[in-house]
């Protein structure tokens, strides 16, 4: 850890960012009691691994049939194809 002044950090700021930035760690002091810590941001995006679920999921063969449940509310794309022909024609 590096302490430094108000004075110091205002007159080296850009080194003390690359030192953060090189992963040491820097603190500001007034009157030689630390009152700020310098540290880098971390990007906001997370890095993305592809595959890191693989084989922690599974999805049944069934997974996309028809809920038998749900079939009086169900409609083909044909029916819903002919009520949306229907309701444009009486318009």
């Amino acid at each position: 850890m590096k302490q430094v002044t108000i004075h110091e950090a205002k007159t080296h700021l850009s080194r003390l960012i690359q030192q953060a930035l090189d992963g040491e760690e820097i603190v500001i002091a007034k009157r030689n009691k630390p009152v700020v810590k310098l540290h880098p941001i971390k990007s906001g995006k997370p890095e993305r691994r592809m595959g890191w679920m693989k084989g922690k999921i599974w999805m049944a063969p069934d997974f996309d049939e028809p809920l038998e449940d749900f079939a009086e509310h169900m409609t083909t794309a044909q029916e819903e194809a002919a009520g949306i022909k229907k309701a444009w024609k009486q318009k």
